[in-house]
């Protein structure tokens, strides 16, 4: 029978890997999502809602652009660094990575997807069962890679982000009029529940056993939202923050439902809307300077390639900002918003 001898190099990538495990009492931190966590998986898929291209990343390390809806790194990087594990969380769709890579930290989310599978369709992005069965395969993988006890290990100690559900409003209901034909307001609330509480207890069968799970944010005061609100222009969109408000109930009541039901699990509503409206109303308390437009461009509409490296308008210093584009916050938001969370998380989830 032939002996099989692993080189130098790989012992001392897997050795590693375990002390860094050992090491860190969450061992890793795994993320499910859309774009306000995506860290470059639809680099690799063909979609139009990319931004691997400058001037996004400008301010990442290296000046990169990763395929980050952002000027550099997401609450997510931030989240991963304040437990102690690498600063930035690579997108598993990504070739450059591999498993020893993705044994501390991995990414499946997608911009542009939600709950519903019609959001995903919009822009061809990654539909969130199909994040799940990424999952899946990447633990096939974690078990060959590391054996099955240390694998399992790691997949019951991580702590599992989940941030996902403005597409399905802005993207899809209110842009589009399939579903405003078949649901009520409050019918495709429900409807979109009905769907978290199968995808949150898919990570459960699959040993997922901490959770923060993230609501969504003022919408309404997206900079898109603000230009586009004829009621009011330039000012927050009332009746979306207001739906905002009460879609975070039912996701708090399905949380807690949740923490009820289910064994040996703990799930932390990550409410993001007070802090993003403080924010918002106040950003000189965080250091910001300014909230009704962003960085990009004009600050009132571009986002994706409508933000690209040759408008003029771009700022100059995107730390004064509290949004980079249309639609998404700023490196200096996420890292206020993490800070924010990471305080509870810790406390919760040693």
């Amino acid at each position: 029978m032939a002996t099989h001898y692993l080189s130098p190099s790989i012992l001392c990538i897997i050795l590693i890997t375990l002390v860094s495990i050992a090491g860190a009492k969450v061992p890793a931190i795994i993320v499910f999502g859309d774009s306000s966590v995506d860290s470059g998986n639809n680099n690799f898929i063909s979609t139009m809602a990319r931004a691997n291209f400058e001037p996004y990343g400008r301010d990442f390390p290296g000046g990169r652009a990763t395929g980050r809806f952002c000027n550099g790194r997401l609450s997510s990087d931030f989240t991963s660094e304040a437990y102690g594990l690498k600063p930035t969380i690579p997108a598993y769709l990504d070739p450059s990575y591999n498993i020893s890579d993705f044994a501390t930290g991995v990414c499946f989310a997608s911009a542009g997807t939600g709950y519903d599978n019609s959001t995903a369709d919009v822009l061809g992005v990654i539909p969130l069962w199909k994040e799940v069965e990424y999952f899946k395969e990447y633990q096939g993988n974690l078990y060959a890679y590391l054996g099955h006890r240390r694998a399992a290990k790691i997949i019951r100690e991580s702590l599992y982000l989940v941030s996902i559900g403005t597409n399905d409003f802005l993207e899809n209901y209110y842009t589009l009029p399939d579903r405003r034909s078949q649901f009520s307001i409050s019918q495709y609330q429900d409807f979109l529940i009905e769907i978290a509480e199968v995808f949150l207890k898919d990570l459960y069968r699959l040993g997922a056993r901490k959770m923060s799970f993230t609501g969504i944010s003022p919408m309404g005061c997206l900079p898109l939202e603000r230009v586009t609100n004829l009621d009011d222009p330039f000012s927050c969109a009332r009746s979306y923050n207001d739906l905002a408000v009460d879609f975070n109930g039912r996701l708090r009541r399905l949380v807690t439902k949740l923490n009820r039901e289910l064994t040996r699990i703990k799930i932390y509503f990550a409410n993001p809307y007070d802090i993003m409206w403080d924010i918002v109303a106040k950003p000189n308390l965080y250091g910001l300077e300014i909230s009704s437009s962003a960085c990009c461009g004009t600050g009132l509409f571009e986002m994706g390639f409508l933000c690209g490296q040759d408008n003029p308008l771009t700022c100059s210093d995107a730390n004064k900002f509290v949004f980079w584009d249309a639609f998404h916050p700023t490196e200096k938001t996420n890292q206020i918003v993490s800070d924010h969370f990471s305080k509870h998380l810790k406390n919760l989830f040693h």
